[in-house]
């Protein structure tokens, strides 16, 4: 080979390095680029998962300490990589009509299916409460909010046995517009309540008409 050749060619092995690690980034800094947010306290069931097993999701105890999370992490895992992207489009309000029960906690096979393990029924990992306790919502991209609907499950629902339908929540908050990076902490009563619940949030954001849903595991004693 001559040397213009071999100078040709090593300037070709650079770009295509660089090309390489400039994907690799890419594909590294997307969550961040396309972050959005979901509660974080009490955590969403995704967020609660990414939180607890995030860094040791290989560890095949997670099975018997943690079989949501698992089932979860086999099903998609990006469903905890990405714990702030579960949203629908043009919704316009109508979330009751267009998220069928039985797939509230995924939107709906929001996202092409990606967050879909979310709806599974079993002991998902429940968060100790009081029945008055602040609801914090993580707005990572600061896009604000139209309004904040929470509900809870009623008293006699059986998340081990039963998939979540709208009947068996009651809507506790209505809140009103959150500017954008204005912290989300809202008051959140639900009297007359022991055990297992669940408590789901409806994200209005202001920036589109994009809204997100999540589901937290609480444990009212």
């Amino acid at each position: 080979m001559t040397i213009t050749g071999t100078t040709r060619l090593r300037r070709s092995l650079v770009v295509l390095f660089a090309l390489c690690a400039a994907a690799a980034m890419s594909v590294v800094l997307a969550p961040s680029a396309s972050a959005h947010g979901t509660a974080t306290s009490p955590p969403a069931r995704q967020y609660s998962c990414w939180e607890r097993w995030g860094d040791d999701h290989l560890n095949p105890d997670m099975a018997t300490e943690d079989p949501m999370c698992w089932q979860a992490f086999q099903d998609n895992p990006n469903a905890m990589w990405n714990w702030n992207g579960l949203l629908r489009m043009n919704m316009q309000g109508q979330h009751e009509s267009l998220i069928p029960d039985g797939q509230l906690c995924s939107g709906g096979h929001a996202e092409g299916g990606r967050y879909n393990s979310l709806d599974a029924v079993g002991p998902w990992h429940a968060t100790p409460l009081d029945n008055d306790f602040t609801l914090h919502y993580e707005d990572v991209a600061t896009h604000g909010a139209d309004y904040y609907w929470v509900y809870v499950t009623k008293q006699g629902f059986d998340v081990n046995s039963e998939p979540l339908g709208w009947d068996d929540l009651e809507r506790v908050v209505t809140t009103g517009v959150y500017q954008p990076g204005e912290a989300i902490d809202i008051p959140v009563s639900a009297p007359g309540r022991t055990g297992h619940h669940v408590v789901y949030v409806i994200w209005q954001a202001s920036h589109l008409d994009q809204a997100f849903y999540s589901c937290s595991d609480v444990d009212f004693g």
